[in-house]
Parts: structure tokens; sequence; C-alpha cells
């Protein structure tokens, strides 16, 4: 008798809605036949916003999602292992959704949800996520939500055993939480690569991150609560007002780093 694969055989209907998931197309924006709706889109569209700072530093929500595909033409996307298998041999495996359902007197009503992120590993990243009942809509939502809430991370050098004012780490310890996850962000010298679970390296690899020490409490096998705690703690990083002194001492970067060039 030939070897089969049992999680193949087990599971075809996930692994197939798995494959076509993944693949996020990537579309050609269309600037002309854009008709923006809000007075932000309106002005991006005739050109007199050319930087995405110019939002997001006067504190205005991005309410179109063509607004940052104009303004971050250079962004990656990827879906987060928020999921997993269900079934006898497949049960344990990570999926790319996460699949609940209603009990109804019509029988089951299956739900699937997504998170996507986005970044241009420049100090440019967004978190979404979306919920449909079908796979690629509940994608499509995930990705518009990345795109409208992307924010600029603050980037640095604080840690003592460095001194290189280079934008490779994070200028000060952040903290986040979401339900029983706490996560701690520790600013490394450079070298020491990113200390800290693969999912949030996914995350910070698409903020531009590059070295930085970790602690985590609670369950963090619950992957939808990591990503939320590893969020609250970027969000900190833009929200925190810091002295105009420390951007030179700390090597800061907001949002890409050629903005530093004048640090040295």
């Amino acid at each position: 008798m030939a070897d089969i694969d049992p999680v193949k055989a087990a599971l075809p209907e996930e692994l197939e809605l798995e494959a076509k998931l993944k693949e996020i197309p990537k579309k050609t924006f269309d600037k002309e036949g854009w008709n923006p709706k809000t007075g932000i889109g309106k002005k991006v569209k005739s050109g007199e916003i050319k930087d995405i700072s110019q939002i997001l530093d006067g504190g205005l929500k991005i309410m179109e999602p063509e607004i940052v595909d104009i303004l971050v033409p250079n962004l990656e996307a990827d879906l987060m292992f928020i999921g997993q298998a269900k079934g006898k041999f497949g049960g344990g495996q990570r999926r790319v959704f996460r699949q609940t359902q209603k009990k109804t007197a019509e029988g089951n009503k299956p739900n699937f949800a997504t998170c996507i992120v986005i970044g241009n590993r420049d100090g440019f990243l967004g978190i979404g996520n979306g919920k449909s009942k079908e796979t690629v809509p509940a994608r499509e939502k995930a990705l518009r939500n990345a795109k409208l809430n992307i924010m600029k991370i603050m980037r640095g050098c604080g840690s003592w055993q460095c001194s290189c004012k280079e934008p490779h780490s994070i200028p000060f310890i952040v903290e986040g939480k979401c339900g029983s996850v706490k996560i701690k962000l520790i600013p490394a010298p450079k070298g020491t690569g990113l200390k800290i679970q693969n999912d949030c390296k996914k995350i910070l690899n698409f903020a531009g991150i590059k070295d930085i020490w970790s602690t985590s409490r609670g369950q963090t096998r619950t992957t939808i609560n990591l990503i939320g705690a590893i969020e609250d703690a970027l969000k900190k990083l833009v929200t925190t007002k810091v002295k105009s002194s420390a951007y030179e001492s700390l090597g800061i970067a907001d949002g890409a780093a050629k903005k530093e060039s004048g640090a040295d």
C-alpha cells in the first residue's frame, strides 16, 4: 500500500483554504481612476500632501487605504498564524485563519478571522484584523484595516552597551498588554538580533527594528493576544514624547531612517 500523508488526507479543505489565503495579490494602484471621498484623500491626489508624516504628525485619521498606497508604495504584507488546525492528524498545526462557528437551527455557520501585518522595514508599520464568512474577504478586510492603522515607529539606540547612534533598536523600554499577555521590549546593542517570539519577530522586522531584548508573561500561546500586546507596546513608542536633545544622543528616527542623517 502506498504511503499517504495523513494531514493532507484528513484536511484537504483546510489546506486548500490556507494556500488560497496566503497568496496576497499585488495590485497596481490606479491613481488617476481613484475618486477620493475625504479631504485628506483629495489633497493626496492633488499632490498637496506628499509625505504620510504630514498626516500622522498632525494626528489626522486615515479613512481611505488608497492614501497609504500612494504615499508608502513599498509596503510588504504577510499573514500571521493565529489559528490552529482541527482533526485527528492535523490537530495542533498552525493556520493563518482562525475558524469559529455558530450553531443555529439551520445548521453550523462558520466564520473566519485573519490578521495581517504590513510595513516597509523602515519605520512604518500597520496591523489589521478581519472577519468574514469566507477566507478571502476576511483577508481583504484585514489588509484594509492594516493600512488604516499604519503608524510611525520610533527607533533608536537606547542600550547602555551601545553608543552607535543608529536606529537599529528602540530608544527606551516599553511595555504592552492584551488580555493576560504582558510583553516588555528592551533596547539591545547592535548585533544582538531579535530575542523575541517568532510571531513578534515578523512584526519587528516589518517595522525596521533589528535588535531587541524582551520578556513576556501570560498565555503567550494565544497568538492573537500576543500580537495585540506587542502592538500596544509599539503604540507607546509613537505616543511617548521625547525631548529634542534626546534625538541626537539616542539616535532617534521617526519613520524612515533617512530623517536622522543630521544626528551625528
